[in-house]
């Protein structure tokens, strides 16, 4: 929250590298944590807060005494663990083996689309991104339910073949398999693809799903018209 500055040895001038003006403080994304009494026993606020409180007095013997006593706690629940058996699974973290290192389950290493991505949200511990076009998982979820109707519409369609070409001589079986029409290839779906193949309507959560993305789409284009109001 200070000013920084460079300074030139050889020559003693100095330049200013860094101020953190009133303007830059109000543009600063705002800090949005768990309330105290809602976080658990061992989240970082609520597990440290006597050596905070301590640090926070100026009084380092006191921080060092809490610092010590949680570290404590933890080398005696890890030796408890080792003499009992019990495998410690973390929720959050999966150990490689290879570097001897911890990495984040869900960590997402891809760059920051400004143009799909809306925000970067944590629940339950995992961090998410909410996108403005369908995400993956629901895009899987729709082929899905395609893939599902359009073998149920092959499967009739040979169930039909099946029963004209048994009913029928064998001389007008090629006129009887015509009758009956099922696509051959299918390249791509798109929303309306379904509807045009005969289909049934998306499940309910595919619904939903769109329903709730376009929500948050509109709410989105109303937020950035507001800034550019704001900035004009």
């Amino acid at each position: 929250d200070g000013e920084v500055h460079i300074s030139e040895l050889k020559t003693g001038s100095t330049e200013m590298f860094w101020n953190p003006t009133s303007e830059v403080r109000r543009q600063r994304l705002k800090r949005h944590i768990v309330l105290f009494e809602e976080q658990t026993d061992f989240e970082s606020e609520r597990l440290w807060q006597h050596v905070t409180s301590a640090i926070n007095k100026g009084d380092q013997h006191k921080a060092t005494q809490e610092k010590f006593v949680l570290e404590e706690e933890q080398r005696n629940a890890a030796r408890e663990r080792r003499e009992s058996g019990t495998e410690w699974k973390p929720l959050l973290f999966r150990h490689d083996a290879g570097t001897n290192e911890w990495h984040y389950k869900y960590e997402d290493l891809r760059p920051w689309d400004p143009l799909n991505d809306i925000a970067q949200f944590e629940k339950d511990g995992i961090l998410q991104t909410m996108e403005r076009h369908l995400s993956t998982r629901m895009s899987n979820h729709k082929a899905t339910c395609i893939n599902n109707q359009m073998t149920r519409h092959k499967r009739s369609a040979k169930d039909c073949r099946r029963r004209k070409t048994s009913d029928q001589p064998s001389n007008h079986s090629q006129n009887t398999e015509s009758s009956c029409s099922t696509p051959e290839s299918v390249q791509e779906l798109s929303d309306d693809d379904g509807k045009y193949l005969g289909f049934e309507s998306l499940c309910a959560q595919c619904g939903k799903e769109m329903n709730h993305l376009k929500e948050i789409h509109s709410a989105v284009l109303s937020l950035q018209k507001a800034q550019q109001d704001i900035h004009r």
